[in-house]
């Protein structure tokens, strides 16, 4: 993370049209490339998959995540093309490979779905982008909001006062401080779930609502992001980056994936008008 100056864009902000500091998330975000697509149909027993297409080259760095790349037979591209549903899936994998923040040469194979109006132009859409990347300024422009899922920071079994906050037991007390003081009524005989108790902090899966996209950088190398020393327990931004109004769940190294927010009631702005952007060393050098 980082700060940055810039004009309030929020209407019924106090500070509307004023120029105000806020908190910086640069979040690097290399080109996703297409391995396959699938067409889904709804069943009374759920979603089930119609066709399946994946792309003619084997590609080697799935080789870390499936054991072996499936090829679609010859007739499948038609196939696919003549099938019906009511959902297009691509199925992409990240390139760990273009940045030097994360150790990680494994890439994470997952499904986005297209959207669209029409059946026939989406599943058009997806036989089309196979073998080929889908770049950030794709995703989403300036001014325009994002919905960013991902794993908290995780810190193990924790008990009751470390998890929940409560307030210690008094001195005197003969058995246990950092506990509780009752886990409810004898009547009814069973605990609730809002008693506070020990058990599992962090690592959940947690979804960040709105956040506003404050800019689209394609090249860090010409338009300098990095601070100086570089970000920490990151090191340097090199591939393309989104620069995200506020905070991010999870630790600076984990995979965040973004969406078409579902809860947008704001409208979208054509373009942040930011004053100053900090590059200055985050470790006090």
């Amino acid at each position: 993370m980082t700060h940055a100056f810039m004009v309030d864009y929020r209407k019924r902000s106090t500070t509307a049209g004023q120029e105000v500091a806020v908190p910086v998330t640069v979040v690097e975000v290399p080109p996703l490339r297409v391995a396959g697509a699938r067409v889904y149909a709804s069943t009374p027993y759920g979603r089930r998959i119609v066709a399946e297409l994946w792309g003619g080259t084997p590609i080697e760095e799935l080789g870390r995540t499936i054991p072996t790349h499936p090829e679609s037979a010859a007739g499948a591209r038609e196939a696919f093309g003549q099938a019906g549903g009511d959902e297009v899936r691509l199925i992409v994998y990240t390139q760990p490979q273009l940045i030097t923040g994360t150790g990680s040469k494994t890439p994470t194979l997952f499904e986005v779905r297209v959207s669209g109006e029409k059946f026939d132009d989406r599943r058009a859409f997806a036989v089309a982008a196979l073998g080929k990347e889908i770049p950030a300024e794709e995703l989403a422009k300036e001014g325009e909001f994002l919905d960013v899922i991902g794993v908290t920071k995780g810190f193990g079994f924790q008990g009751h006062i470390q998890r929940w906050g409560v307030k210690l037991q008094p001195r005197k007390n003969s058995k246990h401080r950092r506990m509780i003081g009752t886990l409810g009524p004898h009547n009814p005989s069973f605990v609730t779930y809002r008693i506070p108790q020990a058990g599992q902090q962090g690592y959940h899966r947690r979804t960040q609502f709105n956040m506003r996209v404050l800019r689209v950088v394609k090249d860090p190398r010409s338009d300098p992001i990095t601070p100086a020393g570089g970000f920490p327990h990151y090191g340097e931004v090199r591939a393309a980056c989104i620069l995200l109004h506020g905070s991010v769940p999870g630790p600076a190294k984990r995979l965040l994936r973004f969406r078409t927010p579902i809860r947008s009631r704001v409208a979208n702005v054509e373009k942040v008008d930011i004053r100053y952007l900090s590059t200055r060393s985050k470790q006090g050098a």
